[in-house]
């Protein structure tokens, strides 16, 4: 269990560096949204690709071609599934949830509180979290397609544009 060869633990060191390495490029190129946390989509896409690396550091069978071969697949995956999402309205309602009101007016929608698993605790603290003293201070809250709890306060002005258009109900 504690043992470990001079060689096996140089090529960890070895591979580790160059598929991060490799890694922090890939992720430089494809931009910001690839380690986004957006959706459920990207948290997968970030969960599998600390995998694949941990994979490619520990599995002697797994080469440094294959591993940087596998970290390229995904990013590469995930660019193409993020690039439509935003042509193509039919991979972007697959991929991503719409973000749902939980409070407004001064009530709990327990309806959606119910079919969201979200507590009213959860929501108190979200209040909280974001410096709110009383729910009456509090125009909506919403869960966001990350699974945040977003919480917008009363502001007394009448917007154009509400940052509610496009929360489920």
């Amino acid at each position: 269990m504690f043992e470990a060869e001079i060689s096996e633990l140089g090529r960890i060191a070895i591979v580790g560096i160059l598929s991060y390495i490799i890694l922090i490029v890939f992720l430089r190129v494809s931009g910001k949204r690839t380690l986004s946390k957006m959706n459920a989509f990207d948290l997968i896409v970030t969960v599998a690709l600390g995998s694949t690396l941990a994979t490619v550091l520990l599995d002697k069978d797994v080469s440094l071609p294959e591993g940087v071969f596998a970290l390229l697949l995904l990013v590469f995956l995930q660019y193409v599934v993020a690039w439509l999402a935003v042509r193509v309205n039919f991979v972007n309602r697959m991929i991503k949830s719409q973000p749902v009101l939980l409070y407004s007016k001064g009530e709990f929608l327990r309806g959606a509180m119910k079919k969201e698993r979200i507590h009213e605790t959860e929501i108190y603290q979200a209040a909280r979290t974001s410096g709110i003293s009383a729910l009456e201070d509090v125009e909506a809250v919403i869960l966001e397609t990350d699974g945040s709890i977003s919480v917008l306060k009363k502001s007394g002005k009448s917007s154009s544009e509400s940052t509610l258009k496009d929360v489920d109900e």
